[in-house]
């Protein structure tokens, strides 16, 4: 039995550019980034409202907000850990924004609402979102 030879997937030199073919360096990046989001969003649900001590407020009716419960704050572990995640998804969201696959994109004529699409199209695609993300689409589907 003989393996198949891989798919060309190069395009053409003739082919019309396309800003959604994203390259696997920046699909790679983006899902960095989806993961670290998921990750800080999932911490801070679990930190008390406050990294400070702090003794809260009773909620009432002239308030839009209910009060707060008082609390001790964050924990240096908690702390640290999310100082962490908060300095890796700037990082990541730095790589994905400074990609030089916008500067190719604004070189072919992508501008504009065109540019803003294509970034936003990077954000939704299933190469792009953690395993995590795309089960919850699927069960909230379902």
């Amino acid at each position: 039995m003989t393996t198949p030879a891989p798919k060309d997937t190069a395009q053409p030199a003739d082919a019309p550019f396309d800003p959604l073919d994203f390259p696997q360096d920046l699909l790679d990046v983006q899902l960095r980034e989806a993961t670290l989001y998921a990750e800080l969003s999932a911490l801070q649900a679990k930190l008390p409202w406050s990294r400070e001590p702090h003794e809260g407020w009773p909620g009432g009716k002239e308030r839009k907000q209910p009060g707060r419960p008082a609390t001790e704050g964050w924990s240096e572990e908690e702390a640290a850990a999310y100082d962490k995640l908060w300095g890796d998804l700037r990082a990541a969201t730095a790589a994905v924004q400074g990609h030089t696959w916008w500067e190719r994109c604004e070189t072919e004529g992508i501008k504009g609402g065109a540019l803003v699409a294509a970034r936003t199209a990077l954000k939704h695609t299933d190469r792009a979102l953690p395993a995590a993300l795309q089960q919850a689409d699927v069960e909230a589907a379902a």
